[in-house]
């Protein structure tokens, strides 16, 4: 399962998942042997899980405040417990084994207040900490481009221009996988894989769509990197796929240990 957030904030809304049902679904994935895979491990093949967990990959998408927030205490900035990226490093400290990763797709170029999380003054220091601190960092164009709509060399702008806003702030930084705002190809899907703008180059290893369930392992018959299905993080997709797994789980990726 490759699980799909928005908003993290209140209330639960259509595209918003709440810090408490957002700390219960990691509760559930966790009760149910499921292991955090980091995206680019997953299509590197290198999912060391230990042996009998099932592993589930976490994305945010469209850099929105209540994914990662800080605030001011003491004269010193700290994480608002309510913010996704919070919630995930307290998850990880009670459950160690559950391991820390997710993808942020960020909007470097969109208004507020999805620019970036939404705080200015933060921005570098937030990409920062995601690309230290076991996250990625995603390409979801500049500011969510509907790259349906657009001739090539808008695309490839929206995309490498996204690129270079990041490695303003983390240079060198190479997003490997863009999500597709509103889930819409461009009309030549190689124009979403690698290329150029002004100067700057890009590639990914997967372009992740916004819906479609649960994605076929790496190496099974039919995977296509380029066409990665997502589930959308509300209540009734999250229930029906956990109780899916927990009927057939003839067809949930089970790890044999780590290979040696």
């Amino acid at each position: 399962m490759i699980l799909e957030y928005h908003k993290i904030d209140r209330p639960e809304a259509r595209w918003t998942r709440t810090p408490e049902n957002f700390r219960r679904d990691l509760e559930r994935l966790w009760e149910r042997g499921y292991r955090l895979v980091a995206l680019g491990d997953f299509l590197d093949r290198k999912m060391a899980l230990p042996r009998g967990t099932s592993p589930v990959i976490l994305t945010f998408d469209d850099s929105s405040p209540g994914q990662f927030r800080y605030l001011e205490r003491g004269g010193d900035r700290v994480l608002d417990h309510d913010c996704a990226v919070a919630i995930l490093e307290a998850f990880e400290r009670v459950h160690p084994g559950f391991g820390r990763a997710a993808t942020f797709y960020v909007l470097p170029g969109a208004d507020r207040p999805n620019r970036l999380f939404d705080q200015p003054a933060l921005a570098a220091r937030k990409l920062q900490h995601l690309a230290t601190e076991g996250y990625e960092i995603g390409n979801h164009t500049l500011w969510h481009a509907n790259l349906a709509k657009y001739p090539e060399a808008v695309v490839r702008k929206q995309i490498a221009s996204a690129q270079e806003w990041i490695q303003r702030d983390v240079p060198g930084y190479r997003p490997r996988t863009l999500a597709l705002p509103m889930g819409s190809y461009p009309r030549d899907t190689a124009w979403a894989i690698s290329g150029s703008a002004d100067g700057s180059s890009y590639r990914h290893d997967a372009i992740l769509m916004v819906s479609g369930g649960p994605a076929l392992a790496p190496g099974a018959k039919g995977f296509d990197p380029y066409r990665l299905p997502r589930i959308q993080a509300v209540q009734s997709d999250i229930d029906y796929w956990l109780t899916y797994f927990d009927r057939h789980p003839e067809e949930r990726y089970v790890s044999a240990g780590p290979q040696k």
